[in-house]
């Protein structure tokens, strides 16, 4: 197949409300249902690439939804070339801004372009992008939200049973006593073959997120703490990172690489 004669033909998307097996209270919120905005990018030579975006609350999806078909009038009719495409959106949003809910439209439109591509070429996107296909460990980042002690140990055995070797519990309750003996009850529950990793959702300030870092420092077998606080805040992540022991870990709220060059710059 000619992929300088492989033409974009539509867009669509497709918004759904998932329910959530197990609802995941966090410090910021609770999770009940996954919001979703599924994307079919189809081509005139019959290749279909698809992707998703999380709406992270379900209001979102609508202006979500007409921002995508905003940009796939913009690309109809367009050579299949992902990179391209990124760039004439790009183009098209620069008095706008290339960031948030913009960005999200584009990343949606990004991964389906490049799914199709795969597709056309018969080889693993991972390939395209210059990598090569690996296994990568799986955790359960889904479950042991913020919850009374007696469901979320029963969660935490459960978890393990279903045959998960690392999982991540929630973490920023109303006081870091109550976070601690969380963290002491579900350790043992899971017994010390099994990977612990804490979560935040940027709950804290740069100075409770020390403290309690420090805490759980005491504890000993945390893997990493995720986003102590606001994600955006690499000056205090950095703070966070030079006065607790455990690894912090921040990078999924991140709007692309830029953000990254910012995180790592400030230590």
């Amino acid at each position: 197949m000619r992929l300088d004669t492989l033409k974009i033909r539509a867009l669509r998307a497709r918004a759904v409300a998932v329910p959530m097996k197990r609802p995941l209270a966090t410090a910021t919120g609770a999770v009940t249902i996954a919001p979703l905005l599924l994307l079919d990018l189809e081509t005139d030579g019959g290749i279909t690439g698809r992707s998703y975006l999380f709406g992270i609350g379900q209001p979102h999806l609508k202006p979500m939804a007409a921002l995508v078909e905003v940009m796939a009038a913009m690309i109809k009719g367009d050579t299949l070339a992902p990179l391209a495409i990124e760039q004439k959106l790009r183009a098209k949003y620069t008095l706008l801004g290339v960031h948030n809910i913009v960005l999200f439209a584009m990343s949606g439109i990004d991964m389906a372009a490049w799914d199709a591509l795969g597709q056309a070429l018969g080889q693993p996107v991972v390939r395209l992008l210059g990598g090569t296909p690996r296994p990568v460990a799986a955790y359960n980042s889904k479950g042991l939200g913020i919850q009374p002690l007696k469901p979320l140990l029963k969660e935490a055995k459960t978890l393990v049973a279903e045959g998960f070797s690392a999982v991540k519990l929630r973490l920023g309750r109303a006081t870091a006593k109550e976070d601690i003996e969380a963290l002491r009850a579900v350790k043992k529950a899971i017994g010390p073959k099994v990977t612990l990793m804490t979560d935040f959702n940027q709950g804290l300030s740069v100075a409770e997120a020390i403290k309690r870092g420090r805490m759980i420092d005491d504890e000993g077998g945390v893997s990493w703490i995720e986003e102590p606080v606001r994600a955006d805040d690499f000056a205090g992540n950095a703070k966070v990172a030079r006065e607790v022991a455990t690894p912090i870990q921040i990078g999924e709220n991140f709007m692309g690489p830029e953000q990254m060059a910012q995180a790592l710059a400030a230590g």
